[in-house]
């Protein structure tokens, strides 16, 4: 079928969602024990993965997948409903603060740790940290993350902290993420040390008052166009791909990629529809029918997947949504139905309004 018959025919499945719209963002999750222990502004909600698990009607023993799975709101919704889980992702800063959120920890042996690790006394250290950094961050803030990185590796539960210490450099930073760049505004910050204190007691009190689960979570860092998992594995998908642009992400989280550099954590192509040579939105869409075929291949016949995806401007409005759901049907899934969250202004020049581009929600089904 082609692409404009198969649009005529799919109207009728789109239906407009307009108040879950905040769902669709992280808005939410940033007062929420644990999921806030990581601000990723392109992550989507807590309660939109609940909504999803209950219209999938996933339970006890299920196993879902989220190929993207961010800074792991899939994975940490998932596991406090008992319902097994998968996270993939290239980005390292995902994978390692996805997996700082779900481990089971000991509250006594963090409040311990922490009670050393404040006792130390400060002592400037001779770092060498990049440009780009020492604009956005103040040279004593500077100097008490290189004091505290030193203190924590050797630490027990070194990661936990090392999270911790990356949320409050990130909140004393001059750094603002304006779409796809990062701007520095300077204004008045608290001191690290301070801020660096509450933000460890409160991530402590998260983990004491989290209530156990017998759910497993596995977190790998795999290209979700071709994953190590089985045929028919997962019961679902709950996903958000990374949307038609220009972003690299790996800029745009500076911060957050020094940090992992400092851990030792090999780094991977950041984003979906980037090759030398290729048309960008033709190259979009070539990965995402790879991944689609390979989130059919994992899931169980029957089985749902849920993508958010947001159409973009490229000269002309792209539908991703539309053009997702077709390569998706021509793969074998059933488009259920295309659930629109969220309207907004397409910008060129980031002032000239070019026209409204839909973010939506795709349920598809394995037949």
């Amino acid at each position: 079928m082609e692409y404009e018959e198969f649009r005529k025919q799919l109207t009728h499945k789109v239906e407009e969602k307009l108040d879950w719209k905040e769902l669709a963002t992280f808005v939410p999750n940033k007062l929420l024990p644990v999921y806030n222990w990581f601000y990723y502004k392109e992550g989507f909600s807590k309660e939109l993965v609940d909504k999803l698990i209950e219209m999938f009607e996933l339970k006890q023993g299920n196993m879902v997948l989220d190929p993207f799975c961010g800074s792991g709101t899939t994975l940490v919704a998932c596991k406090q409903a008992d319902i097994n889980v998968i996270g993939l992702d290239v980005l390292p800063t995902a994978i390692f603060a996805s997996q700082v959120k779900i481990v089971k920890y000991d509250s006594e042996s963090l409040r311990e740790e922490a009670k050393i690790l404040f006792r130390r006394k400060f002592h400037q250290l001779e770092w060498e940290f990049p440009k780009i950094m020492r604009a956005m961050i103040n040279k004593y803030a500077l100097a008490d993350i290189a004091f505290f990185s030193s203190q924590i590796d050797r630490l027990k539960n070194k990661d936990f902290f090392t999270l911790a210490l990356l949320n409050a450099s990130i909140k004393v930073s001059y750094a603002w993420k304006d779409g796809g760049v990062i701007k520095i505004r300077k204004h008045p910050v608290p001191p690290l040390r301070k801020l660096f204190q509450r933000v460890v007691y409160r991530m402590i009190k998260d983990v004491e008052e989290s209530k156990p689960t017998n759910a497993s979570v596995l977190i790998k860092q795999e290209d979700a166009r071709k994953t190590s998992l089985p045929d028919n594995s997962v019961d679902a998908v709950i996903t958000s791909p990374p949307y038609l642009n220009n972003i690299d992400y790996t800029k745009l989280y500076a911060i957050e990629d020094f940090f992992m550099k400092m851990r030792h954590v090999p780094s991977l192509r950041s984003f979906l529809g980037v090759r030398d040579g290729k048309d960008q939105e033709q190259a979009y869409f070539e990965d995402m029918k790879e991944t689609l075929t390979e989130m059919y291949r994992v899931l169980k016949n029957d089985g749902y997947a849920a993508i958010v995806i947001g159409n973009a401007w490229l000269g002309k409005e792209i539908e991703s949504d539309f053009i997702t759901a077709y390569l998706a049907d021509e793969i074998g899934f059933s488009v259920e139905k295309i659930l629109v969250l969220n309207k907004r202004f397409a910008l060129e020049n980031r002032t000239e309004k070019k026209g409204v581009l839909r973010e939506s929600l795709i349920i598809l089904r394995k037949k």
